[in-house]
């Protein structure tokens, strides 16, 4: 594993299960399980990863290691159940809710998928789970060949047998561990482009440093900026899941009305919905207050699409849930993206991640649990943006419909918004804290309300006239009397 994948797995803990999900919603009628189980059996060869388990080196002398599972069963990892017909939303929402809760279990490939029918209106869904150490949002986006297909009719090959490699053993794991940690750092170095030793390592980080400095919001000023902290707090074992959506069309029309990006407009929406909540709860208490969110962003590059590891990193944005005017509130993160834009173009983000492999397996295990047990109240929210396709997509010759992201929660961080988007509409879904968020349908309904708050201003601004182009000059009516009779048309004729 990379020193982030890790990360990740040793962030998993009795009340945070780390795997990220979804649930996909179909047209129906629903296939079989054997059918699922099949289809899933063929697929297997693309992605190796999902027949294998971690294991642990001795000591954590390295870090862990992906190896095949002798014992790997699909039918422990692809799942049937169903809801009481016809089955609402909500009891969809409720069921997700309950599995996606649950942790994997870790002593074995770190995925599953359930199987659901009895949905209203003849439909169907899949939800799916897989462990964040496994892969991140952008990657399980490109993976979605491994279940889906582009058209109703395509083909699939017939599952193949599958021998699982032999396992290394504890002296053998240990060996290539101390070789791994005297390889890596090497890698490392080598690939960093031309850096001439450590004198220009040193001018090059002097100068990266120089650069965030002057376009990253100040942490200083972020520390004296007032947070929502009542959001943050222990995390107990239960999940609430609520979602939402809005068309791309309603947010392509508040970008070009009202500027900025598509990415800008989807986080002021969202702060009309921590808005609500706050207010809700009666802790407005000031219009400079915030809810600080994490917003990972890919730093995946084109050829590596579809790796199974993670490439993310994250900035912090501050989203004015105390200023009562949406435009301002626009206003401020688009600000503050752009800021962040020009620190990550001015950075190597990927190299800083890479640094991470130089710490020893044991100090980035105990650092990452640490951490996650103290708990933190500098941000109070995670909210992530995975791009979907725009093009339908089908499961044995079913049209999916809909689909929502699932992300998890944890070190204090008690609400998390997954934003997927597909075709023309992006869903936003919700993963809260079930004893700290009986309110979470307000945050969702708020979200959507600020979508249309936007989209009025839009519209308002759109039939505003700009008074800063000169009026046409309107040419003066001939006197009455000169004045030629205006043929009026058959139906003002009839009126």
């Amino acid at each position: 594993m990379s020193a982030l994948d890790s990360g990740f797995y040793f962030a998993e803990s009795e009340n945070t299960p780390m795997h990220v999900g979804s649930v996909a919603v179909f047209d129906g009628p629903a296939p079989s399980y054997g059918d699922v189980v099949r289809l899933l059996l063929s697929k297997l060869p693309l992605v190796p990863r999902y027949r294998q388990r971690v294991r642990e080196v001795p000591l954590q002398l390295g870090r862990p290691m992906w190896v095949d599972d002798p014992h790997f069963q699909i039918l422990y990892h692809v799942r049937h159940t169903a809801v009481p017909r016809p089955g609402s939303d909500e009891q969809l929402r409720n069921l997700a809710g309950r599995i996606l809760g649950h942790r994997l279990d870790m002593s074995k490939p770190l995925w599953e998928i359930f199987l659901v029918e009895g949905l209203e209106d003849d439909r169907w869904a899949i939800i799916s789970k897989v462990h964040h150490c496994m892969v991140d949002g952008v990657a399980g986006t490109d993976l979605m060949q491994l279940m889906f297909d582009l058209s109703p009719d395509a083909t699939h090959d017939e599952p193949r047998d599958w021998t699982p490699q032999r396992s290394p053993s504890g002296a053998g794991m240990v060996a290539g561990a101390i070789a791994d940690a005297v390889a890596n750092p090497l890698r490392q170095l080598s690939s960093l482009p031309a850096l001439g030793g450590p004198r220009r390592v040193a001018k090059e980080l002097v100068g990266s440093g120089k650069t965030l400095a002057s376009t990253v919001p100040s942490l200083a000023k972020q520390a004296l900026t007032p947070t929502a902290r009542s959001l943050n707090g222990p995390i107990g074992p239960h999940r609430r899941w609520a979602w939402t959506s809005g068309k791309f069309a309603e947010l392509k029309e508040v970008r070009t009305a009202l500027g900025g990006t598509v990415n800008d407009v989807v986080l002021t929406a969202i702060t009309a919905g921590f808005r609500d909540l706050l207010k809700g709860r009666g802790e407005l208490t000031s219009d400079k207050l915030v809810v600080r969110t994490m917003v990972p962003v890919s730093v995946r590059a084109e050829n590596q699409r579809g790796t199974l590891n993670n490439a993310v990193s994250c900035v912090f944005v501050d989203l004015p849930v105390g200023d009562p005017d949406p435009l301002s509130r626009l206003e401020s993160i688009r600000g503050q993206m752009d800021e962040y834009k020009k620190a990550m173009q001015a950075v190597d983000v990927p190299s800083i991640i890479s640094m991470g492999d130089f710490v020893a397996p044991t100090l980035l295990s105990l650092g990452v649990r640490a951490a996650l047990t103290a708990g933190q109240v500098w941000c109070q929210a995670v909210t992530t943006n995975v791009p979907g396709p725009p093009i339908p997509l089908y499961v044995l010759g079913r049209r999916m419909s809909s689909a929502y992201a699932y992300v998890p929660i944890a070190g204090g961080t008690r609400c998390s918004i997954g934003i997927f988007s597909y075709l023309d509409t992006m869903t936003f879904g919700i993963n809260a804290d079930f004893d700290a968020f009986s309110d979470v349908d307000v945050l969702s309904r708020g979200i959507r309300g600020g979508i249309e708050e936007l989209l009025e201003f839009a519209r308002a601004e759109k039939a505003t006239p700009d008074v800063s182009q000169p009026e046409p000059e309107v040419s003066q009516p001939e006197p009455e009397a000169k004045a030629k009779p205006r043929k009026r048309s058959a139906s003002a004729a009839g009126r």
